[in-house]
């Protein structure tokens, strides 16, 4: 697991999440603490490094 912090593309708030190191590509739904809008995230992993993210906000 990795603890990894960004930005609420909505609230702009810092949020700080735990990320599965152990699957190499992600990508799912995660609402924020903060606000409870839905970030879209997307991950990517590479020998248990964090390659990419992306953390999207979904336009309802």
């Amino acid at each position: 697991m990795l603890e990894h912090e960004f930005q609420c593309p909505y609230c702009w708030e810092g949020i700080t999440m735990l990320l599965d190191t152990s699957v190499s590509r992600q990508t799912y739904i995660e609402d924020c603490e903060v606000c409870c809008n839905p970030i879209e995230i997307r991950v990517a992993f590479e020998n248990n490094e964090l390659q990419s993210f992306e953390a999207n906000g979904i336009e309802q």
